[in-house]
């Protein structure tokens, strides 16, 4: 019997830093522990390795199948020899015999440790995934670890993502330990590690930070039918209501603009929030507001092309500065 101190104390420590379960843990190290028995013994033997964790004990066992004729010598034992140990045993049964490993050493000691390292690693980043997977297409709040450059390293809790420029608003800057809230994009599972794809550009991060600001939103009452966005400068919203009596505009800007300036300042850009149509000249002609629209030709509808006829003073503000809002 080999006694292992403090287990159920280290197996609830990295249960609650790490989030491997701790049955997962104890057979972790039965596991490693019947791995080095093996690499000291003989890769033939089957070692069977049982784990109190309440005691913090171990104890081992040589299994062997009971045979008529042996193959393999280490892990099989004849029937006549079997029914010395127990008489009512059968051919195809296992017996097994309690040892205690001699010299379990250096050796075998490191061995264990590798596996438990190794399966650890690999339940924490399964755990990771798993906890992850469930948050892709919501928005989180992360702290800045570290800059990188460009980039910014964001500490999620357990785990950790880089926001690349490409992902970043023009012109907002962070710090280390500023609080950042990054939509999840997507998950990738690497041999290594977790690779989490976060965004603040994202056009469905602009519809998550309405859905949280605005409640008919969340509840379907209004809808959300289309985002057009160019980060840290403007966006469009397309919104439709479901329920005639409440107005799908007015509702999502707020009285004086106070539901949408939240997410103005979240974004550092101007939002507009316009009335979705399934008559496509109209929504064309809502979309370029606050531009007065004159008429709307359809060139060519399969192509989505159009044109756009405007007084001559609507120009320059239906094109807006630098074609932003055409």
């Amino acid at each position: 019997m080999i006694n292992i101190e403090n287990l159920s104390q280290m197996a609830n420590q990295i249960e609650a830093e790490r989030g491997v379960d701790k049955d997962f843990l104890y057979q972790t190290i039965e596991q490693a522990l019947s791995a080095a028995c093996r690499k000291k013994m003989g890769a033939e033997k089957n070692i069977r390795c049982e784990l109190n964790h309440e005691l913090g004990t171990v104890d081992f066992y040589e299994v062997y199948t009971v045979v008529e004729e042996i193959e393999i010598e280490d892990c099989e034992i004849l029937l006549k020899d079997a029914r010395k140990q127990k008489k009512s045993i059968k051919v195809g049964d296992v017996i097994e015999n309690k040892f205690e490993p001699a010299d379990f050493g250096r050796i075998a000691a490191q061995t264990a440790k590798q596996v438990v390292i190794q399966r650890l690693r690999e339940a924490e980043k399964d755990s990771v995934f798993n906890e992850f997977i469930d948050k892709v297409g919501e928005i989180v709040t992360g702290t800045v670890q570290r800059v990188e450059g460009r980039n910014y390293l964001i500490n999620l809790g357990r785990t950790e993502a880089l926001l690349g420029y490409r992902d970043q608003i023009p012109g907002e800057k962070f710090l280390p330990k500023d609080n950042v809230r990054v939509y999840i994009v997507d998950i990738e599972k690497t041999n290594r590690s977790n690779n989490i794809l976060i965004s603040r550009t994202h056009n469905k991060f602009l519809e998550k930070l309405l859905v949280k600001e605005i409640p008919e939103i969340k509840d379907g009452i209004i809808e959300i039918k289309s985002v057009s966005r160019i980060p840290g400068d403007r966006a469009k919203v397309a919104v439709v209501s479901n329920n005639p009596a409440i107005g799908a505009v007015g509702t999502c800007v707020g009285q004086m603009g106070n539901r949408i300036q939240s997410v103005i300042k979240e974004l550092n850009e101007k939002i507009d929030i316009l009335e979705w149509s399934d008559n496509i000249k109209q929504f064309i002609s809502n979309s370029l507001k606050p531009a007065q629209i004159a008429g709307v030709e359809i060139d060519d509808l399969e192509n989505k092309e159009a044109s756009v006829i405007v007084p001559a003073d609507q120009l320059s503000l239906a094109i807006g500065k630098y074609g932003t809002n055409v």
